[in-house]
């Protein structure tokens, strides 16, 4: 069966994995649905009750995720590079970064640790979250950290406490989770930056390019910057890439072919809009790149089932 990126996953689904041959595992993912409009900031979860087996994500996020690895083996990429997981490890996502990760483990044997996924408005509402964020680059330079035996169990104590913080109620909750957020960064750094494995295929590369060049081109609309990039012509172009070639790359790893990706992009980007802001149905067309409203409302009506309107308000909380 041929390996495709699939989507990421909140809660990943089961893979069937051939320890001999890696390359040859089963994907058994189902691709889910954006998720930034859902109204959660912040998710504790135990890698021994929820495991991703195996799964390539080159599709934007809206979260932060902190993985926190005690067992289990695999190969992480991350961005251009690749790295082995095989001991106590701490891996710091940002949104929007391109991952992909295949497990090597024995088929008997247990992940363990714990992931947690925090929005960015969750830390915008928690500035010196943000502050500790900024000063350790753990996001951003230093993002796979190894981990000493005292630290590990210092950092599973206090994910422990998290995670049972998280299933309580109360005015209070979200700033105690930050604060363990903190305090799980600054015992990181007590660690050493994992050693690369390795830089990634050509294959790997253009994919990459291509979902970096489609996120920085959604990431910047506004009302005095609508969408630049629309065609899959303009982004191999942009790419300095064959139209064909590049179309060929997007399929044979992801199973859809540029305009699907650029489709799909676009009407996540007006879902957002269309719940994170008050402008009218004609000013997020043209953001998003259609010159009248009814043309921008026949476009997402065929994909959603819905209306503009009537998606907004069927998601106002």
């Amino acid at each position: 069966m041929e390996k495709r990126i699939e989507q990421l996953e909140d809660i990943p689904s089961e893979t069937l994995v051939d320890v001999e041959n890696p390359d040859a595992s089963l994907l058994a993912i189902t691709p889910v649905a954006r998720n930034y409009f859902e109204n959660w900031n912040i998710r504790v979860v135990s890698r021994e009750e929820i495991d991703c087996k195996n799964y390539l994500s080159p599709n934007r996020r809206d979260f932060y995720k902190i993985t926190f690895f005690t067992q289990g083996t695999g190969l992480f990429s991350q961005g251009m590079h690749r790295f082995c997981i095989e001991e106590p490890t701490m891996v710091f996502i940002h949104p929007n970064e391109i991952i992909s990760w295949k497990n090597v483990s024995s088929a008997s044997a247990r992940s363990a640790g714990y992931y947690c996924l925090f929005k960015k408005r969750y830390v915008d509402a928690h500035p010196t979250l943000k502050t500790v964020m900024d000063r350790y680059k753990l996001f951003t330079e230093r993002k796979v950290v190894r981990l000493s035996e005292s630290s590990v169990a210092t950092i599973d104590h206090w994910f422990r406490e998290m995670a049972e913080q998280a299933q309580t109620e109360g005015t209070l909750v979200e700033d105690t989770l930050q604060a363990y957020l903190q305090l799980i960064m600054i015992e990181s750094m007590k660690g050493d930056s994992l050693p690369l494995m390795g830089n990634v295929s050509d294959d790997y590369r253009h994919v990459h390019d291509f979902f970096q060049l489609l996120e920085e081109e959604a990431a910047t609309i506004n009302l005095n910057h609508p969408v630049r990039l629309r065609t899959a012509k303009e982004f191999a172009e942009e790419l300095q890439l064959h139209p064909n070639y590049l179309n060929a790359l997007l399929k044979k790893h992801t199973g859809q072919n540029i305009s699907t990706h650029i489709k799909n992009r676009l009407l996540e980007e007006s879902k957002a809009l269309l719940l994170q802001t008050d402008w009218t149905l004609q000013q997020i067309g043209y953001c998003i790149g259609f010159a009248d409203q009814p043309n921008f409302s026949q476009f997402f009506k065929k994909n959603t089932g819905l209306t503009p309107a009537v998606f907004r308000r069927s998601h106002q909380f």
